[in-house]
């Protein structure tokens, strides 16, 4: 009796820590599943205040020169050259973002880049205008490119797996509200007050986000490490090109179709918007300066929009369908080309070219969000920041030709701007067509 009440009072033990331990599962599953864990969290709200920032500053520096020289040419160069440092710092991103903790990256580089806006102000009016410009932002864009793969790198080691697409639609929606704010407010203080208080309002979001930052805890395994720094980028940037080109082809096709549709089309409205908005139609300089500002923000308002729609949506969204975005994308430059040659109504123009660029982000901004979860779920974790850098690298190398390249031609085309807009869609609708041929190819679904 006693051994068989021992036995009864054993398996009820055993019932019981198997309930327990069945529920103390089930609670680390939800914990797990959970997108807005406390990190996650600081890193977005991270993202809003240094990204409002960024977004202002890089507004308001190439249009302080734009509006002082007034050449289309100058502004593009200037900007082409401002992509330099970016394209290549983001594969040495990527290599510290792999063996460096991601944090403290974060860290250093917002606080450097509040210095760098500090110099700047005291140096405006004491040094050659072009130069001071084009020095500070080939500095605060290398930064970026620096900075970018180790945000994106933490998302897999903070938010589980089936969270991905979810918590890269969050990131999304967070940078386009960031530069939907960004330039608005930076079109506005710059059109009343001038320059100075945008730079001050940049110094004070930077230095914010990298106090909130110190808060952060993301997981970092050290890495050992005897070779050369010269030998760690050679063999971790070998590494990702392999992975690229012989285990996920389809990564290399996209960076191509990003590629051309950066060169035509992104460049055009880098370049174009601002030089068309406030040089050549007749409006009055302030309200010029504020126009643009709200088309830039348009141009986020569609990436916020888009993000939204990327999360609402992501259980329907299917890799194979990608394509049609970019043709989504690509349809909506014509109209602007279109009013610019039958109307002569300045105020029209301005609508129609922020109604567009609204719709353009909306449907760049899904398909970005498909393309880099889709990245994410199919590369390993010790490969994501390499793969990641060298994805911004290498889709960012035609961005300085082409805001070159259309620099020269609204210079060269001074009354005739509606026909490089024109040009602009017709060269891209053919990448998004070849784009979208490919993609139907495809067998995986990102959600999956």
């Amino acid at each position: 009796m006693y051994l068989e009440s021992l036995h009864k009072i054993k398996s009820e033990r055993d019932v019981l820590l198997m309930f327990y331990l069945s529920d103390r599962k089930g609670k680390d599953d939800k914990v797990k599943q959970k997108l807005f864990t406390r990190d996650f969290t600081l890193v977005v709200i991270r993202q809003i205040i240094s990204l409002f920032g960024n977004a202002a500053i890089r507004f308001a520096l190439p249009l302080y020169l734009l509006n002082r020289t007034g050449s289309s040419a100058l502004y593009g160069t200037v900007t082409a050259c401002a992509f330099l440092p970016a394209i290549l710092l983001s594969p040495v991103g990527g290599i510290v973002a792999d063996r460096v903790n991601k944090r403290n990256i974060m860290v250093v580089l917002d606080f450097f880049t509040a210095g760098i806006i500090t110099v700047f102000s005291i140096l405006l009016g004491a040094m050659n205008l072009v130069v001071l410009v084009t020095v500070t932002l080939m500095l605060l864009y290398g930064i970026a490119g620096a900075y970018q793969p180790s945000v994106q790198a933490s998302i897999p080691v903070l938010v589980s797996r089936e969270n991905f697409l979810a918590a890269n639609s969050v990131v999304n929606i967070i940078s386009s509200f960031s530069s939907l704010l960004g330039p608005v407010l930076g079109g506005i203080l710059y059109s009343m007050y001038g320059l100075m208080p945008v730079l001050w309002l940049c110094i004070v979001c930077f230095f914010l986000s990298a106090v909130m930052e110190l808060f952060i805890r993301i997981p970092f395994t050290k890495r050992d490490c005897t070779e050369r720094m010269w030998e760690i980028v050679k063999q971790d940037f070998g590494e990702s090109i392999r992975f690229i080109r012989k285990e996920e082809p389809v990564i290399g096709k996209g960076l191509l179709m990003i590629c051309g549709i950066n060169l035509f089309l992104s460049a055009m409205l880098t370049v174009g918007l601002p030089y068309i908005i406030t040089e050549v139609l007749p409006l009055a300089p302030d309200l010029a300066k504020r126009l643009c500002g709200y088309a830039e923000g348009a141009l986020a308002a569609g990436g916020l929009a888009g993000g939204i729609c990327a999360g609402m949506f992501a259980k329907k969204l299917v890799i194979q369908k990608a394509g049609n975005l970019i043709i989504g994308c690509v349809v909506w430059v014509f109209p602007m080309g279109l009013s610019m040659m039958l109307f002569s109504s300045a105020m029209l123009h301005c609508v129609v070219m922020m109604v567009c660029c609204f719709f353009i982000m909306v449907c760049s901004t899904v398909f970005m969000v498909q393309m880099m979860a889709f990245v994410q779920t199919e590369t390993p974790e010790n490969l994501i920041g390499k793969v990641v850098a060298v994805m911004l690298t290498v889709s960012m190398c035609a961005q300085p030709l082409g805001n070159a390249m259309y620099g020269f031609l609204f210079e060269a085309c001074r009354g005739f701007e509606y026909a490089v807009i024109l040009f602009a869609g017709a060269v891209s609708l053919g990448i998004a067509v070849a784009a979208r041929n490919v993609l139907k190819r495809l067998g995986v679904n990102i959600v999956e």
